[in-house]
């Protein structure tokens, strides 16, 4: 199987987490799906004052978050899995409810369904109860919940290290090597 990861960047803040992560995977043997939503595309020249293109160039396959028509909207297609970074409130809760009425939802709805990693990335504070909820739903049908909370144990100097240290952890959540940040201990 061609080893594939789905990518999806939802309008949450945090969009720069998502850039790193297709950074990460670009050198390594790894074909990238990327779907950003509407909302994804005004963040990112809000937060990172870069065009919405410079970040679809990033990855070998991108797809327009209405195309439910699209490779990765049909289980059929197989993929390792998919990351949601950063995953909104409002993504989070139509994964957790299998209401899959963007690309980006009936994505990870297969990830769930065929039982592949699914990794959600949440970037929100604070939680309401309903948000949580969502998170256990997810959780309990076999997705990963990985808030955008960086550790400190490393002794970050920049921002890009913070970026580091998520983008490490969602790559070993995903199974993949990766030297992304110095580990507890070593």
């Amino acid at each position: 199987m061609q080893r594939r990861i789905v990518i999806g960047i939802c309008g949450a803040s945090g969009a720069q987490y998502g850039i790193e992560l297709l950074r990460a995977l670009q050198p390594l043997p790894i074909e990238t799906h990327l779907v950003l939503s509407r909302w994804a595309e005004v963040v990112i020249g809000e937060e990172c004052g870069i065009a919405a293109a410079e970040v679809r160039a990033l990855a070998d396959v991108v797809h327009d978050n209405g195309d439910l028509a699209a490779s990765i909207a049909s289980s059929s297609f197989l993929v390792e899995g998919m990351v949601v970074i950063p995953a909104s409130v409002k993504t989070l809760a139509e994964i957790a409810t299998g209401a899959a009425g963007s690309l980006i939802a009936r994505a990870a709805d297969n990830m769930l369904k065929t039982r592949r990693r699914l990794v959600v990335c949440v970037r929100e504070t604070p939680l309401s109860l309903p948000c949580i909820e969502n998170m256990r739903t997810v959780a309990l049908a076999g997705g990963m919940i990985a808030p955008l909370s960086p550790g400190f144990y490393h002794h970050p100097e920049s921002l890009a290290d913070l970026h580091r240290f998520m983008v490490g952890k969602v790559l070993d959540l995903l199974a993949i090597d990766n030297q992304q940040f110095q580990r507890w201990g070593e």
